[in-house]
């Protein structure tokens, strides 16, 4: 990647690497950067010594100084490690080709009911904004109702009211039929009845969460007194 120019790369291993992202888990991934960045990385990078092995060298005058935990999430690596060496150089190339077929299947199946703002060919997943009248996080949460993860909703925040869809390889066409097919059905119903979506999910084993307060009152499940002492 550094012969075409960049400066920063980040690599990072949810997806077609086979871990988790967002709300089904972390991401993490290394991070490149050009040979005229590397003085400026943060201390502690891995260096291989003359016997082979490796080490963490910090004698690095101009670096930005330590981050805590920039060393990223053992388990996310170790898990798309595992995934590599199982898939091996073309099983790699199958999935991230069947990812990118996912993606535009669906977006063409969705692109009559959803609006569609990139009409093109696009890579392991696509964009959509939910129709005039229905908001994204009301069609997420009817989606639960019928036992559909849903999309991602407002990334990225160009896209007005957005839907994120990201089929991954390891769907089916008779999923991503389904998919789409509940998707139409939950789309045609909502602009029929004003109170459906925003009603949704009714069949969960809870309703709408305060996001809004969950995040400015937490409630810790772990005693944190002694954290520092650890």
């Amino acid at each position: 990647m550094g012969d075409a120019g960049f400066d920063v790369i980040h690599l990072n291993l949810h997806k077609t690497l086979g871990t988790p992202h967002g709300g089904g888990g972390p991401g993490s991934g290394p991070v490149g950067v050009s040979e005229r960045l590397v003085p400026y990385l943060p201390a502690g990078c891995v260096e291989k010594t003359a016997d082979g092995s490796f080490r963490l060298h910090y004698d690095q005058p101009k670096s930005i100084g330590y981050m805590a935990p920039f060393y990223g999430h053992f388990g996310v690596f170790l898990k798309a490690y595992a995934y590599v060496l199982r898939l091996g150089g073309r099983g790699l190339e199958r999935v991230a080709e069947y990812a990118v077929l996912n993606a535009n299947y669906l977006r063409k199946l969705t692109e009559d009911f959803l609006d569609v703002p990139h009409a093109r060919l696009c890579m392991h997943e696509f964009v959509a904004s939910a129709p005039e009248g229905t908001r994204a996080l009301d069609i997420g949460k009817a989606l639960l109702d019928r036992g559909i993860h849903a999309p991602t909703v407002y990334f990225p925040l160009i896209v007005p009211e957005c839907l994120m869809t990201e089929p991954t390889e390891t769907e089916s066409k008779e999923t991503l039929d389904h998919f789409a097919a509940t998707l139409r059905e939950l789309v045609e119903k909502g602009k029929t009845d004003p109170d459906f979506l925003p009603g949704a999910p009714r069949h969960m084993p809870v309703r709408r969460l305060d996001e809004t307060g969950a995040a400015r009152n937490m409630v810790l499940t772990e005693d944190m007194h002694d954290a520092g002492q650890l």
